[in-house]
């Protein structure tokens, strides 16, 4: 679970470091083609059918002296994500073998209010990230459960900062509202390299971006939001970086739509 090699995009280091990696819990483990119920026996040609292995990525982004956390992985022992998920997140660790503190970190982007991307955001003493003021979509803080208002927002509230749509992280860095996965679900796009978080989960979706994911709170939306980024993505010969993928870094020129597919 080693962070991966970094990438320096449009002035930015763009540092993947791998929280966590195993299946979902058996809560909501179920085989890989109910969890993407429409998939064709096509899209998944090339493709793994058997359990689903997730990758719990994070990523750390710098530039102009300034340290930019995109989601805070699943957290410890006792986080919010513990009853599904793949925790201790190896997240402190390797911001220490970084040579990062956790005050070092300016700001947190929070893409959604799933607990394997919010987990490790607050401590026994409250802000994982003390000095770091923490990005969150209007329309997610408003969509929260109780769960999340009790574990994240309410300990946030000194240091939430609720943003609407766009919005400028630091000079390079912008965040951009992708619903669908949740309603307030965000992506972060730096140069031509757009980090996805939920935007997709499994590279069935890259084959057919149709393919819906059975934990989405609104499938169509979802689908819509997804093409329409892929799309943009596509344009500018970009890259891509999804939370949940066993790579780090996804080219889209390598991934054209399967014959058939919707894109």
């Amino acid at each position: 679970m080693d962070h991966c090699e970094a990438r320096v995009v449009a002035g930015v280091d763009v540092i993947p470091i791998c929280d966590a990696v195993g299946p979902m819990g058996e809560p909501l483990r179920r085989p890989v083609e109910e969890t993407f119920r429409n998939a064709r026996p096509d899209d998944w040609t090339g493709l793994p059918t058997t359990e689903w292995i997730l990758h719990f990525h994070v990523h750390l982004l710098r530039a102009h002296g300034r340290l930019v956390l995109v989601d805070t992985g699943v957290g410890g022992h006792d986080s919010p994500a513990a009853w599904w998920a793949p925790v201790p997140g190896a997240l402190p660790a390797r911001l220490a073998e970084l040579g990062v503190a956790p005050g070092d970190i300016d700001v947190v982007v929070l893409t959604h209010l799933h607990s394997d991307h919010y987990g490790g955001a607050v401590g026994e003493h409250g802000p994982a990230f003390p000095n770091a003021r923490h990005l969150v979509q209007r329309a997610e803080a408003d969509a929260a459960d109780d769960r999340a208002r009790d574990t994240l927002l309410r300990p946030l509230a000194a240091v939430l900062q609720i943003v609407d749509g766009s919005a400028e992280v630091i000079p390079g860095v912008r965040v951009h509202l992708a619903p669908g996965h949740t309603p307030g679900h965000q992506i972060v796009e730096v140069g031509d390299l757009t980090i996805t978080a939920d935007l997709l989960h499994h590279p069935v979706q890259l084959a057919n971006p149709a393919v819906t994911y059975c934990y989405d709170d609104d499938p169509e939306q979802a689908v819509r939001t997804r093409i329409e980024v892929l799309e943009r993505v596509r344009a500018r010969g970009g890259v891509i970086a999804p939370a949940h993928f066993a790579e780090p870094f996804v080219d889209l020129a390598g991934w054209a739509p399967r014959s058939g597919a919707v894109a």
